[in-house]
Formats: structure tokens, sequence, C-alpha cells
């Protein structure tokens, strides 16, 4: 079990190519996700915040959008988003999302490997 409030926040810059910073609270640390997962994280993009354009490899990405507005790329596709949208990366794809609205844009990012 983990609690809000005792799991680190990272902050990283520039993720994946991207403008500004993105801040990950793993709910999960990497032993209890085990092997089939290698992300159950809440991610935040403040105002003006990117999320990279980045593929994935052996791999699916899921986010699962909580709070916020913003554009998420697919592929060569972008779409608008806000909460209660979820979005699927699948194995050989990319990806990429940007928070163009004026509150944090939050969302839970699920990796599974194939």
């Amino acid at each position: 079990m983990t609690r809000k409030g005792e799991r680190e926040i990272l902050k990283k810059e520039k993720m994946a190519g991207g403008d500004g910073h993105v801040l990950i609270e793993h709910l999960l640390n990497e032993e209890q996700r085990g092997r089939a997962s290698g992300m159950f994280s809440e991610v935040t993009l403040e105002p003006g915040c990117t999320l990279g354009f980045h593929d994935h490899h052996g791999e699916s990405e899921t986010y699962y959008i909580l709070t916020g507005e913003g554009i998420y790329q697919d592929n060569d596709i972008e779409y608008p988003v806000k909460p209660g949208d979820v979005t699927f990366c699948d194995d050989g794809n990319a990806h990429g999302l940007k928070n163009t609205g004026s509150d944090d844009l939050k969302f839970i990012a699920l990796i599974l490997k194939k």
C-alpha cells in the first residue's frame, strides 16, 4: 500500500524533449509493479509544459486524464483531451501531450510491457 503525501514526486526537466518539466508520482514502485508494468503513476503537466513526442517499443502506454485540458498527439493526429478521456499508444506507435489550459493537467500513466 502507498499513501498520498508519502510518495516521492520526481521533477523531470524537458521529458522526452518536451517544454518545461513533468512531475511524476509513482503510485507503485518497481517491485510492486512486477515485470508486466513499466509505470503506474500520476503525472502532472503544469500550464505551458509538455511531455515530448516519443515512441514505444515492446510496450503500450495509456493515459487517463484526471484534471485540466490539453492536446494529445497520437502519431500524426492531434486531439483535445479533458477529464475522463483515455488515450492509448500501442507498441510501435508514438505520442505526446501538451497542457494548453491555465490549470494543471493531471493524468494516470500506465505502461504495460508486451
